[in-house]
């Protein structure tokens, strides 16, 4: 299922670094290498949106270097982009250069793209190839793929509990209920993120920042909030300069929703039943927005309210050695009458973050798309 290639690893390295930085543009990343494999000429990843590419880094690093490309082989972790958005084509690029073979782990997912790379490198006489490291590929731009195909952002929700399950005591009091490390791990996680969520509760009662702090970024997801009945105060410490801030609310109020705008938020109608608002419509809208993965931190209605509307993709859990008992739970929906009911999870790993342990586990079948 991983690839062995050595080449493509250290391209799939690359793409790595793309994390937190190149969306909404899928993380990608580029090796130049002699033609018989005997020299690796230039390298380079996507660069924030608008810059250049990976294809492109790695011109011009090979360059740099002194290097002609002319006859070598690009590996590359996705299929070169066929089509003018904010930068010029990257398979324009790579046959202007004479690159002789592109080995690419997948097709782009963009119907912009989608095949017409690869047609325009082989018009040109390029050999390609396809497949080499598709799965660690497809695994890293999982929320580009989402919105590329379900129109939807993948939703990762993040849970800090109890290893009885409880998230806060029955007053409400959660902090902290895991270790610093795992404060920190979690704001990694944050960062790979285009947006981060909360509900109205949560920031009512804890007023988070809902920013990364404790890890190095070079940018800042946008922050969503919940808010049916437009209750954010506005002197919430969510109101932070150089980020978007997307309110979705049910109710109109339009004197709440101008001083909400003139704080620097934008307030998105998208009511549905019951009063609240419309969850499913909030993510189709995000994903027009340009978020790929979308981070939750809520409490356990909100969290309730997204699994039990079949929305939630993945659980990112700290479960910190510890017991509560009576306490808030990790998401109430329910109650199910047969076990047949309950979500059906695939564990992807588990680790200890300092004293706890942080699982990561699947929704089953959301990844088939």
């Amino acid at each position: 299922m991983h690839t062995s290639d050595p080449f493509m690893r250290q391209a799939l390295a690359q793409a790595r670094r793309a994390v937190g930085l190149s969306d909404p543009n899928p993380r990608v990343g580029c090796v130049i290498v002699s033609a018989d494999g005997g020299q690796l000429l230039g390298e380079g990843h996507t660069q924030a949106a608008g810059g250049a590419h990976a294809e492109i880094m790695a011109l011009r690093d090979a360059a740099a270097k002194g290097h002609s490309v002319a006859g070598a082989t690009a590996y590359v972790t996705l299929e070169p982009c066929s089509h003018h958005g904010r930068t010029a084509p990257c398979c324009d690029a790579l046959v202007a250069h004479c690159i002789g073979k592109v080995v690419a782990s997948l097709p782009d997912p963009n119907p912009r793209v989608a095949g017409q790379g690869f047609e325009r490198l082989r018009a040109a006489g390029v050999e390609v190839l396809c497949g080499p490291g598709a799965f660690e590929s497809r695994e890293l731009n999982l929320g580009f793929f989402s919105r590329m195909v379900r129109k939807t952002p993948w939703l990762r929700m993040k849970i800090a509990a109890s290893l009885d399950g409880r998230t806060a005591l029955d007053n409400g009091v959660s902090q902290w209920m895991t270790s610093e490390p795992a404060r920190a791990d979690g704001h990694a996680w944050r960062a790979r993120a285009g947006a981060v969520l909360t509900g109205i509760g949560t920031l009512l009662e804890d007023d988070p920042r809902l920013d990364v702090r404790h890890v190095p970024t070079l940018r800042q997801p946008d922050a969503v909030v919940i808010d049916s009945r437009l209750q954010t105060p506005l002197d919430a410490a969510i109101f932070l300069p150089g980020r978007g801030l997307f309110i979705y609310a049910a109710a109109q109020d339009a004197q709440r929703q101008s001083a909400l705008e003139g704080r620097g938020a934008t307030v998105i109608h998208l009511p549905g039943a019951g009063g609240k608002v419309d969850l499913a419509a909030m993510l189709r809208d995000l994903a027009q927005r340009g978020v790929n993965e979308l981070h939750v931190e809520a409490g356990h209605k909100l969290n309730g309210s997204l699994i039990r509307e079949a929305l939630v993709d993945e659980l990112l859990v700290y479960l910190a050695p510890k017991l509560v008992g009576q306490g808030r739970e990790m998401a109430h929906f329910g109650p199910l009458t047969d076990l047949a009911q309950a979500i059906p999870l695939k564990f992807l790993s588990s680790d200890m973050i300092g004293p706890d342990l942080r699982v990561v586990a699947r929704v089953a079948g959301r990844d088939q798309f």
